[in-house]
């Protein structure tokens, strides 16, 4: 005979006068009272251990809240005076004003590193590295603002699983009662049920809030991980466009016409225009007569 045909035959047996009373009681009343007395030892450890991660999980859900919002904040007002800024060195002057944004750290730990290039020389030696800097610092401040996630995605899937290691033991401490008894009654099963009931119950009241506070959490902070990414990268953008020197004019085409004339007639057979002809080579106009030949 299966659990359920037996506990159908439990709910539909008439009980008799004597245990009818007590039942109706048990039944009827129904206060959390009543019964917190009737759990035993497994049901009581399995609520406490819910609790407290109930309770971690809403201190967890409510801190990353508040911080979130802060760093969001911030961010938006740092950015704002980054755009509007002329120089590196008057942000790096205010940086301290917008400390809870994420965004400061990136910054600081990437001037840093460009002050430590160009001292000296006034040229960056490597923009690679300063690339690898700002993407350092952005895991850094990625994975302090994701503490305590593990914990509230450990308390959201593990917390169902937990209530139903209780429902387990109160079914089986129904049986239990049932074998005990000597005859199938709702007395004698009603303990183990209200156990299962509880602790289902308690597992589904932690379990869902947690899984819900990380899924907001997490969609918050992968907005916050694309903000830095973009900081990161208009940063690089900044330092590029002060050191990048404008690059000389080609020079001009030269004339084919020249080209051609320079091929043909090369510069030692040239013969300027403006250039006189020595008087040794000069013909007289009048060739004269020798005086010794006088007739």
């Amino acid at each position: 005979m299966s659990a359920l045909s037996v506990l159908l035959l439990v709910f539909l047996q008439t009980p008799d006068a004597t245990q009818s009373a007590p039942a109706t009681q048990l039944i009827g009343g129904s206060h959390l009272m009543d019964i917190g007395h009737n759990l035993g030892p497994v049901a009581i450890a399995v609520l406490v251990i819910l609790l407290i991660g109930s309770l971690q999980s809403w201190a967890i859900i409510l801190g990353k809240w508040s911080s979130l919002r802060k760093a969001s904040a911030q961010s938006k007002r740092f950015l704002r005076a980054f755009q509007k800024a002329e120089r590196l060195q008057d942000i790096a002057a205010v940086s301290e004003q917008f400390k809870p944004s994420p965004l400061v750290q990136v910054f600081e730990e990437t001037y840093d590193e460009y002050r430590h290039q160009i001292d000296g020389t006034g040229e960056i030696r490597s923009l690679k590295s300063l690339e690898r800097t700002a993407q350092t610092a952005a895991s850094e401040a990625m994975t302090g603002m994701e503490s305590r996630m593990v914990w509230l995605a450990t308390i959201g899937s593990s917390a169902t699983f937990i209530g139903l290691f209780g429902t387990v033991m109160g079914i089986i401490d129904a049986f239990m009662g049932l074998g005990t008894s000597g005859g199938a009654t709702l007395r004698a099963v009603a303990p183990g049920i209200s156990e299962a009931l509880i602790t289902t119950a308690a597992g589904i009241f932690v379990a869902v809030p947690a899984v819900m506070g990380y899924n907001q959490l997490n969609s918050r902070l992968r907005e916050l991980a694309a903000r830095l990414d973009d900081f990161g990268r208009e940063l690089l953008n900044s330092i590029e466009d002060i050191h990048s020197a404008p690059a000389p004019p080609p020079p001009p085409p030269p004339d084919e016409y020249a080209r051609v004339r320079e091929r043909e007639l090369p510069r030692d057979r040239e013969f300027p225009r403006d250039r006189e002809l020595p008087r040794d080579r000069e013909l007289p106009r009048d060739r004269e007569t020798p005086r010794g030949l006088h007739r």
